[in-house]
């Protein structure tokens, strides 16, 4: 578990990276550009013969030379964006980022600082970085619109992905994805949290929070983030997709993370909502939650990492506000979910249960489904403290199928916050099939599409409680095989699809 100074630490690393370049693999002239460029929109060159370079590169970005086996023209973008940036699908380029690149400055709670960055990404574009100092920040007061299609996604990723030097195993080949809000958390003024202290060394600050929970930091759809996650140093690491105070204004919708080697995707407060997630292959939790978060997400297919490999820790991790806070005045977090469908490793490790809540988390999940291989140790629930009873979490329509259903080391109160709710299994068989019956990836053997016994299972119409989500006739991510809202813009899933 981490918590929002653990990415202000790494953020620090990050930028501290990034003075000397790339951690892991240099490409040719990168590099700072230093700050508050203010960059046009790409032009389109003469277009060069299929499987060719371009020649150039677009107004505003650096030619740094030549990739994927001399095919493609790296263009790489500034270290600060200000103003507006458009990347657009360009025949023989592929877009850069090295080092902590910035959209915007910091603008303060209330949009009167800084300089706003807003950066555009239409479907089809790659985005590539080489090494663990290289991440993506959007900082608070501007944005991203990385707006992709269910067949034409947009990808980031990793250098030695596009140089075809990755695997099922690869992971951490580069920083990921920040969006900064300026939604309540509770890292700063617990009581009534507007305002945010806590920012970056090194020449970046990034500042969380505000007091503006229906604030936007542009919209996500339809994108994978590969091979991300970097462990800058013990317990500090970098998620596939960080999210520390977004708003509810923020779209976020159809979003990969693949083989990360820390969280899929980590959120510190915020309001922000999520949609239609696949987080495969992540080292650590699937989706972690921290200080204040007070949003939802629906639809959500989480598959660990196979035994074999190292790391796999939980599918939810959720916490709180720091338990230094008197339970009475905390700003708790009260994250929200349905429609997930989570699919543990055959873990060696008691305490790696696919659901962990402490610290007062309020919870809530609806119509969901856990599972993993009768032979793993870890079950499915771990109630860590009795903070969190008092917080009564609502577990409705819920499914379990682990060797255990809750943890010897849970709290006393863990079974009954379980069984007090409507239409729950707590020792369920599962009979989820493979996207593909009998079909098996490198990755792992995955099954999430709903059988008899799930099926079986009366769901809650989860609009009612939450007026974000929508109703459904089915619990889980997925109803059954015609349901195939995860194919055409993810990858490493179904065989075939390689990422």
């Amino acid at each position: 578990m981490l918590r929002l100074t653990k990415v202000l630490m790494a953020g620090a690393a990050v930028m501290a990276l990034a003075a000397c370049g790339s951690a892991e693999v240099a490409s040719p002239g990168e590099g700072d550009f230093g700050g508050g460029t203010t960059p046009t929109t790409p032009t389109t060159p003469t277009t060069p013969t299929p499987g060719t370079p371009a020649a150039d590169c677009p107004t505003g970005l650096s030619n740094i030379g030549l990739v994927a086996g001399g095919t493609l023209r790296a263009c790489q973008l500034p270290a600060v964006i200000t103003g507006n940036l458009s990347l657009s699908v360009r025949a023989g380029t592929i877009y850069a980022i090295a080092g902590a690149t910035q959209v915007g400055v910091d603008r303060g709670i209330d949009g009167t600082g800084g300089a706003q960055g807003i950066l555009t990404i239409d479907p089809g574009v790659r985005v590539f970085a080489s090494g663990g100092g290289d991440a993506l920040v959007v900082n608070r007061g501007s944005q991203i619109f990385a707006e992709g299609t269910s067949t034409n996604p947009i990808i980031f990723t990793s250098r030695q992905n596009v140089e075809g030097q990755t695997n099922a195993t690869s992971q951490g080949q580069w920083g990921g994805i920040i969006l900064a809000g300026r939604a309540p958390q509770a890292n700063c003024q617990l009581t009534a949290p507007v305002a945010c202290t806590g920012t970056v060394e090194g020449g970046l600050s990034v500042f969380y929070g505000g007091n503006t929970p229906t604030d936007s930091s542009g919209r996500l759809r339809y994108i994978q983030i590969r091979y991300s996650g970097f462990q800058v140093s013990a317990g500090n690491e970098l998620q596939g997709l960080t999210l520390a105070g977004a708003g509810s204004g923020t779209t976020l919708s159809h979003i990969q993370v693949y083989n990360s080697s820390d969280d899929g995707i980590e959120i510190f407060g915020g309001n922000a909502n999520l949609s239609y997630l696949v987080i495969n292959g992540a080292d650590d939790d699937g989706l972690d939650t921290d200080t204040g978060w007070r949003g939802g997400a629906q639809f959500g297919i989480v598959t660990q990492r196979p035994t074999t490999e190292t790391g796999g820790g939980r599918g939810f991790e959720w916490s709180s506000a720091p338990t230094t806070t008197p339970y009475a005045t905390r700003y708790l977090s009260q994250p929200k979910v349905s429609n997930f469908t989570i699919v543990g490793r055959n873990a060696a490790v008691a305490a790696d249960s696919l659901i962990r809540l402490d610290s007062g988390t309020d919870a809530t999940i609806l119509n969901s489904v856990f599972t993993n291989p009768t032979t793993s140790v870890a079950a499915c629930l771990d109630i860590n403290s009795a903070d969190t009873i008092t917080s009564t979490p609502t577990f409705t329509s819920v499914f379990f199928a682990c060797s255990a259903p809750y943890a010897t080391a849970a709290v006393a109160g863990t079974s009954a916050a379980f069984t007090s709710g409507t239409n729950n299994t707590a020792a369920g068989t599962s009979t989820l099939t493979a996207p593909a019956s009998g079909t098996t990836i490198t990755n792992q053997s995955l099954a999430f599409i709903n059988g008899a016994n799930e099926t079986a299972v009366t769901p809650v119409n989860a609009n009612s409680v939450y007026s974000f989500f929508v109703a459904t006739p089915y619990i889980g991510a997925v109803r059954n095989t015609s349901d195939t809202w995860y194919l055409g813009w993810t990858c490493g899933i179904t065989a075939g699809l390689t990422c």
